[in-house]
């Protein structure tokens, strides 16, 4: 083993003989400190030292980059901690790591509410209806852009002033006053944007890549009590027994057969507007009369009866979706030719040739021209499941079989463990609400069967 007091002149000059893979010279006045040559040229100082009874090598850098004062100061550092039972190894891997902690944790401070929302809308938004989706992008937006209807440009969403801020500078001062804000402008629109952040800031809790960055009391109970407006039923949003009649008729009278069969469907199922929406022609059974509708409660999905003034109008749609287009068009003043070869049915029950999606999105509108055309008071589409409830109740059904129907969350313990309603029970009380509904609407049912039934509404 060559040994000799190591000067720059010494290290120039040593080098790797031929056949060896690498060369030691040690150096006389620091113990175990040297230099090691490669065969390809390459030198660097090395430490080496016995910890616990066995020789451990430590590259301390290249000769280029230190000193040779600097490496004989390192290796004596590297002694040192051997001397008190250290590995200088593991110190090194233990400062890297909490190097590489230090800079993870900064990156997770600087992380923005935008980052970490597209995260979480990406990781949960399979479980989410379309509708819940779009409320998710809705109220983040920006705005400022032009709008497609109408002039001006579009509003910013009330969540849009949150995603600009950094997820660990999300405090309770600051949700709280974001929610007093909005609450004044907006509080509807406050009240659901504070729930889907609420939600957000419980997953980013949850998960390690923003748990460190965010705080879940700034979406606590206190802020929730003092600021979101509470949610109120609307005593007026619901058709009266004496409003059928018109209502009916002004919905059959729109002259798009899918709207107008959508409509009349979602108020006698009491169905949430997607579930009904969302509806494939796979889900519909004429022949065991049942609808299969993918459930926000029941992660199953739901089955209710299929009642003969909807299966009429769901077998009308059927015979239209299933016929093909005429082989030419008019299209701009010009008679064009139809692709039938490459035509086929849509999937969709309620379908639109115009939606990116090929189903009926917003039925809203045609909604409310019906009722100004009927003269009755503003009803949303939920207040037509609220209807259903509501008039339900004239027939004397039990109010297990419209949860059920409906798809509502059992309340009491008997409804949730011993109540197992077959279709059959469901279908005789379903079946007894559309003939009450339609007599009020004095709409005459003749015919027997989907396919047979024919329906005449009395003057």
């Amino acid at each position: 083993m060559a040994k000799e007091k190591l000067t720059q002149g010494r290290i120039n000059a040593f080098t790797c003989q031929p056949g060896e893979a690498a060369a030691f010279l040690w150096d006389t006045v620091t113990q175990g400190f040297g230099l090691k040559a490669s065969k390809g040229g390459r030198k660097v100082f090395v430490f080496q030292g016995k910890l616990a009874g066995k020789d451990i090598r430590i590259t301390v850098g290249t000769v280029s980059a230190w000193s040779i004062d600097k490496a004989r100061e390192e290796a004596r550092r590297l002694q040192s901690m051997i001397d008190k039972g250290r590995d200088p190894r593991e110190v090194k891997r233990e400062a890297i790591a909490a190097d590489e902690a230090k800079r993870e944790k900064s990156r997770r401070q600087g992380v923005t509410v935008a980052d970490a929302w597209a995260v979480y809308v990406g990781a949960r938004s399979r479980k989410w209806s379309d509708r819940h989706r779009f409320d998710h992008d809705r109220l983040t937006r920006q705005g400022g852009e032009e709008k497609k209807r109408g002039k001006g440009k579009t509003e910013a969403g009330a969540l849009a002033a949150l995603m600009l801020l950094k997820l660990a500078d999300l405090t309770p001062a600051k949700v709280e006053a974001w929610l007093k804000e909005e609450t004044r402008r907006r509080p509807t629109q406050a009240a659901l944007a504070y729930r889907l952040l609420r939600a957000f800031m419980r997953w980013c809790a949850g998960s390690t890549e923003y748990q460190a960055a965010a705080h879940l009391d700034a979406v606590g109970t206190r802020i929730a009590r003092d600021h979101v407006p509470k949610a109120k039923a609307k005593a007026d949003d619901c058709l009266q027994r004496e409003q059928l009649p018109a209502w009916f008729k002004a919905v059959r009278d729109l002259g798009n057969p899918v709207i107008s069969a959508y409509l009349q469907i979602l108020l006698l199922t009491g169905a949430r507007r997607e579930e009904l929406a969302a509806l494939r022609w796979e889900d519909v059974d004429f022949q065991w009369k049942s609808l299969s509708i993918a459930d926000k409660v029941e992660e199953a999905g739901r089955i209710i009866p299929l009642t003969p003034y909807a299966a009429a109008l769901l077998a009308d749609l059927k015979r239209r979706n299933d016929t093909p287009p005429p082989r030419f068009r008019i299209l701009e003043g010009k008679r064009t030719e139809n692709d039938l070869g490459n035509w086929k049915p849509s999937p969709w029950v309620f379908s639109s040739p115009t939606a990116a999606t090929g189903r009926i999105k917003e039925p809203r509108p045609a909604h409310t021209r019906a009722l100004t055309a009927a003269g009755l008071p503003h009803v949303t589409l939920h207040g037509l499941r609220r209807s259903f409830g509501t008039l339900a109740e004239w027939v004397e059904c039990p109010t297990g079989v419209v949860a059920q129907i409906m798809g509502h969350k059992p309340s009491a313990i008997a409804e949730k463990h011993y109540r197992r309603r077959p279709l059959d029970l469901l279908r005789m009380w379903h079946t007894r609400i559309e003939a009450w509904m339609l007599e009020q609407a004095r709409i005459e049912q003749s015919g027997e069967g989907a396919e047979g039934l024919r329906l005449v509404q009395k003057g």
